[in-house]
C-alpha cells in the first residue's frame, strides 16, 4: 500500500533543498538593490516633469505592471541574446561576448530588477512627495542645493515612510524566485523538482520547499519590524 507522506524522504530533502538557499537569497536581494536605484531613477524623473524621460518612464511603469512577471522573465532570457546577436551581426560591437556562457542567474537577477523598478518607482515617488513641502524651505533657506536637499533631508525622512511597502516588495520578490527555475536557475525551487524527479515524492518536496519559504519570510519579517522601529526613533530625532 502507498504512505500518504514518505516523512524520512521529506526530513532528508530539507537539507538538500537549503544548500540552494544562497541563490534564492541572492537573487532577492540584488535584484532588490538594483530595483531600488531603478525605481528611484524613475520616480525623480516623475518628479521633476524630465521631457521625454517622462513618458519613456511612465510606458515602462505601464508594461510592467500591465504584463506578468513570467512573460518579462521569457522576454528578458529570450530578448538579449537576440539583441546581442543582432549588434555583432549588424555592427559589429559586442564581438568578445559569448552568450552561451552568460549565467542564467544574470537573467533573472535582470529580469527581476526591471519588474521591481516598475513598482518601487511608485512607493518611492509617494514617499518622496509624503515629505513636508516646509522641509524643502527650509532646505533652500539654509542654502542647500537640490542635490544636497534630496540626499540629505528628503530621502532620508521619504525612506522612513516607505520601508513597509519596500519590505513587502522584498518578501514578495523571495516568493516570486521560485518562478527563475524555468529558465535554468537551480534555486530551492529548482532544487526541489529536481529532487522530486529522483525520487517520484513531488508532494513531499514541495512540503519541504514550502516550510522552507515560509520560515524565511518569517524571518524577513521580523527583521523589517526591528528595521522599521529604528527608523521611526531616527526620524523623531530628526524631527526633534
Amino acid at each position: 500500500m502507498e504512505k500518504l507522506l514518505d516523512i524520512g524522504f521529506l526530513i532528508e530533502s530539507f537539507p538538500v533543498i537549503i544548500s540552494k538557499l544562497p541563490i534564492t537569497v541572492g537573487i532577492a536581494v540584488g535584484s532588490m538593490i538594483l530595483g531600488l536605484l531603478i525605481g528611484l531613477a524613475t520616480a525623480l524623473i516623475k518628479i521633476y516633469q524630465v521631457p521625454v524621460l517622462k513618458t519613456i518612464s511612465s510606458c515602462y511603469v505601464s508594461f510592467i505592471r500591465g504584463t506578468p512577471l513570467l512573460v518579462q522573465i521569457y522576454l528578458v532570457f529570450y530578448g538579449i541574446p537576440k539583441i546581442i546577436y543582432f549588434l555583432q551581426g549588424e555592427y559589429g560591437w559586442l564581438q568578445g561576448l559569448n552568450v552561451n556562457i552568460i549565467a542564467p542567474e544574470f537573467y533573472a537577477l535582470l529580469s527581476f530588477s526591471i519588474n521591481l523598478g516598475a513598482y518601487l518607482s511608485e512607493t518611492i515617488r509617494s514617499a518622496i512627495q509624503s515629505v513636508d513641502r516646509g522641509q524643502f524651505e527650509a532646505a533652500k533657506a539654509i542654502g542647500m542645493s537640490p542635490t544636497q536637499m534630496m540626499l540629505k533631508i528628503i530621502l532620508p525622512q521619504a525612506l522612513v515612510v516607505a520601508i513597509p511597502n519596500l519590505g513587502n516588495m522584498f518578501i514578495s520578490t523571495i516568493k516570486d524566485t521560485s518562478l527563475v527555475f524555468i529558465i535554468g536557475v537551480i534555486d530551492i525551487m529548482g532544487q526541489a523538482k529536481i529532487l522530486g524527479s529522483r525520487g517520484l515524492a513531488f508532494f513531499e518536496v514541495y512540503i519541504a520547499v514550502s516550510i522552507i519559504y515560509w520560515i524565511l519570510c518569517i524571518i524577513v519579517e521580523r527583521l523589517l519590524v526591528k528595521v522599521e522601529k529604528r527608523a521611526r526613533k531616527y526620524e523623531r530625532g530628526v524631527s526633534s
